[in-house]
């Protein structure tokens, strides 16, 4: 029986390491990674290996050899562009077709036992049997559902943390029947999670999962890394460490020298013909390669030194990566998370701050500081994005230098020559950032059109005419100090979570382009923007029956830039408006819960004694709106959704009505009412938008004061819901007081559990196990529905430590009763 282990990814995830290494080959305790791989499957008889290799091939080739050295027997299949995991088994089917076969990464660090594995496919009688593991935090990862017996039901790959249902996932290693290579098409990129596999599944083949007990680490982030070394030196993980115990857990190579005045701290390992000077401290998880030279008086602690590496007199390094060939001069300090590439000469008393990457064959000059914001790291948040865009803490965690950064990043994914539609809310520090962010774009070679001050829905819809995409800063909804840096797509929807993650990965390789002088990009100011906005709005929207109706409505922009557009809007439409609060003021730029509550009780007040036909209260930025009725009261916001959705629904009598699966299922009774489906989708303000690109979408929202009007725009959009709103009720010649008492009482309740990252995982498998039979649904997160109608949904944050639980019942009791059984099990999820 042969093996296949895959060495062709570029691991650019682990840059700098990696940008003159290939991933495969990076020393875990001096060793490859790959190498400890091999050594796993001569240990399990599965000496004759085939390697696929792509990125850095001819390294790998000249390392590894044909195998003597390990007692092995290998052969190379190259790829000339990267096949996927699927494509590169494929190219080297001609050495796999006639037998059983196993495939597993050349950059996992494991010792499951392969033999049960293979013992397991052939039991089961499999064609593909996939060895999976539990791990704390699965989004790196792809989750795979088994059942009693073992078989697959379902595979997901790399979900957010609303897809997660399980944290047992799919380790990259397989054993295989030759006739799975049926399946894979020759020459072009496959993947077998993404693509083989489902095919399998609905053909019905047998996918079986075997649950292996044991060690396993996907090595992709520079945390992981220094991971797999502690794991190794504390005896987590079954490999060989290549040297002798000279006392326990302090491993010394070959030829090493020692000075007896040394302090060795263990577990640790110093490789072969390293030489550390008397005075020296190494401190446990500190890790030298080969022909390393320490000098007097330097300090180590969960350090990770390459070969042939200087460190000189008096230098403190801790929970960093040295690459090899680099000198580390006197007195120089290197903080936590900091990785140093190949080649590089860091001068006498430089300091290199925590996280900074400092790339292959650069200098660092004396007595220089280098120092990157730690912003997301600082902040306990794994991903640049939040629910938000990128948000933080003006000029703390959200400065100019990041806006530059990022803007860099950004125009880095897009072609050269594109253009970027930028707009901000009325605050000074959003008008401080974007001018940073418009710099970045133009360096970059990227055209701008500047809106300056506009709402949101403007900024949207300047951004889908012939934009590749769009930033708007504004401040964070309800933290006056702190600011939003939103991204858009070509549509003016926010970026998918696909772009999200390809802006964050260029963002932390800090790797930007940047422009030749002549290609340096323009600046634009847009003409009329307003004009052009509500001209369009008016347009798409049916606003017959309006001015006839004598309707008199109460308008509050909230000191917002919504004020700034309802001039344009209000006098073509013919009705009686009241504006207040529609004044600027660039020292007050959002408004709390209490003050926003405050305000729509002076709303109602204004409504009530101007006998208007109702209110309606926009966001600083005019992307969302609340109502007040006819009688003064507040519709709350889950509320007005029924409302508008009543009301669209009676009008057109058909398609589809797309919400969150947060929302009550009150809806599905409204819209069935009226002859029209729901159709659930996730929380993302992008999976909203991308359901309401349909031609048969009617309508959206997200029950927080977000609607969507497929007629004008795909996303949330303030004023245009209330220009609809004026015609639903003009028309229908309803108040909403008698819209709201026809919709049935909805009974939501909602809860936040605090969770540690670690435990996410475990908790939704715990969810799907409490589930037991009944039924469950993974739109987003994990819905439950009892058999009498109830259900609860437990969803991960993406941005904290958090878990929200939703439940909803006949009556509030029943309910708060519901909460508490599904908050009880995400407490004790890891009892």
């Amino acid at each position: 029986m042969k093996a296949v282990v895959m060495a062709g990814g570029e691991g650019t995830r682990l840059r700098p390491m990696t940008s003159s290494m290939p991933k495969p080959l990076l020393p875990v305790v001096n060793r490859p990674i790959m190498e400890h791989v091999l050594r796993l499957l001569k240990r399990h008889g599965l000496s004759e290996t085939v390697v696929t290799v792509q990125f850095l091939a001819s390294l790998v080739r000249n390392y590894f050899g044909d195998g003597e050295e390990l007692g092995m027997s290998l052969t190379y299949a190259n790829e000339e562009t990267p096949l996927g995991t699927a494509g590169s088994v494929k190219n080297a089917e001609e050495a796999l077709k006639d037998d059983t076969f196993l495939v597993i990464s050349g950059d996992a660090l494991t010792d499951f036992d392969l033999t049960a594995l293979v013992e397991y496919h052939r039991a089961k009688g499999a064609l593909v049997t996939v060895c999976l593991t539990r791990v704390p935090d699965p989004l790196e990862f792809g989750i795979t559902i088994i059942d009693d017996e073992g078989r697959v039901d379902r595979f997901l790959e790399k979900p957010t943390w609303g897809q997660v249902f399980s944290d047992t996932v799919n380790t990259g290693i397989y054993v295989m029947e030759p006739e799975v290579f049926d399946y894979v098409a020759a020459g072009v990129s496959v993947d077998w999670s993404g693509d083989v596999f489902p095919k399998l599944l609905k053909e019905g083949k047998p996918i079986y999962g075997y649950v292996a007990e044991g060690y396993w680490e996907d090595v992709g982030t520079h945390e992981s890394y220094l991971k797999a070394q502690a794991d190794v030196l504390t005896g987590k993980v079954d490999v060989d460490i290549d040297g002798f115990e000279l006392s326990p857990g302090v491993w010394v190579a070959e030829g090493a020298e020692v000075d007896r005045d040394a302090i060795l701290k263990g577990p640790l390992y110093i490789g072969d013909y390293a030489k550390v000077e008397g005075g020296v401290e190494l401190r446990e998880h500190t890790v030298l390669g080969s022909n390393v030279v320490v000098k007097r008086g330097a300090f180590l602690h969960k350090a990770v030194v390459h070969d042939n590496v200087y460190i000189g007199p008096q230098t403190n390094l801790r929970g960093c990566v040295i690459g090899k060939n680099t000198d580390v001069m006197r007195a120089a300090r290197i903080e936590e998370g900091a990785v140093i590439g190949d080649e590089c000469l860091i001068e006498e008393e430089s300091l290199v701050s925590g996280d900074v990457r400092i790339y292959p064959f650069k200098t660092i000059e004396a007595g220089a500081v280098v120092n990157t914001s730690v912003i997301w790291e600082s902040r306990g948040q794994k991903y640049l994005f939040g629910p938000r865009g990128v948000s933080g803490i003006l000029n703390v965690e959200i400065t100019p230098e990041l806006a530059v950064r990022l803007a860099g990043a950004y125009a880095t994914t897009l072609k050269k020559g594109a253009t970027v539609t930028t707009a901000r809310d009325h605050s000074r520090g959003a008008r401080a950032l974007k001018r940073a962010v418009i710099s970045a774009l133009q360096a970059s070679a990227i055209n701008v059109r500047d809106l300056e001050n506009v709402p949101m829905p403007v900024a949207r819809q300047e951004t889908a005419r012939g934009s590749a995409g769009g930033i708007m800063i504004r401040t964070t909804p309800g933290v006056p100090d702190s600011v939003d840096i939103m991204f858009f797509d070509e549509r003016g929807a926010d970026l998918s979570q696909a772009a999200q993650r390809k802006l964050d990965r260029v963002f932390s390789r800090q790797e930007y382009r940047r422009a030749f002088p002549g290609e340096i990009g323009e600046l634009t100011f847009p003409a009329r923007p307003f004009d052009s906005y509500s001209g369009s709005l008016l347009k798409a929207l049916d606003i017959t029956g309006v001015p006839e109706s004598g309707l008199k409505v109460v308008v509050d922009a909230a000191h917002g830039n919504a004020a700034l557009l309802l001039p344009s809007i209000l006098g073509r439409l013919g009705i009686d408006a009241l504006t207040v609060n529609s004044g600027l003021d660039d020292a007050r730029p959002t408004e709390t819960a209490d003050e926003r509550h405050e305000g729509l009780l002076r709303l109602g007040e204004i409504v009530a004694s101007s006998k208007s036909g109702f209110g309606v209260r926009f966001d600083p930025v005019g992307e969302r709106m609340s109502l007040v009725d006819e009688r003064g009261r507040i519709i709350d916001d889950h509320r007005a959704l029924l409302v508008l959705l009543d009301c669209v629904a009676a009008e057109r009598g058909g398609g589809k009505i797309a919400l969150p699966v947060t929302t009550t299922r009150i809806a599905e009774q409204v819209a069935a009412y009226h002859g029209v489906q729901v159709q659930w989708t996730t929380t993302s303000p992008d999976d909203l938008a991308r359901a309401a690109q349909s031609d048969d979408t009617i309508f959206g929202g997200d029950g927080r004061g977000g609607f969507v009007i497929p007629e004008f725009s795909t996303v949330f959009d303030g004023t245009a819901a209330f220009v609809r709103l004026i015609g639903l009720v003009a028309r229908t010649q309803l108040t909403l007081s008698q819209i709201d008492a026809r919709i049935p009482r909805a009974h939501v309740r909602r809860r936040d559990v605090a969770t540690p990252w670690a435990a996410k995982g475990m908790v939704m498998r715990r969810v799907v196990e409490a589930a037991g039979d009944r039924e469950i649904d993974t739109t987003d997160g994990v819905r439950v529905v009892e058999t009498d109608g109830r259900w609860a949904l437990v969803l991960p944050d993406p941005a904290e430590a958090v878990t929200h639980v939703w439940a909803e019942g006949p009556d509030d009791d029943a309910a708060d009763e519901l909460l508490d059984e599904w908050s009880r099990v995400v407490e004790h999820a890891g009892d």
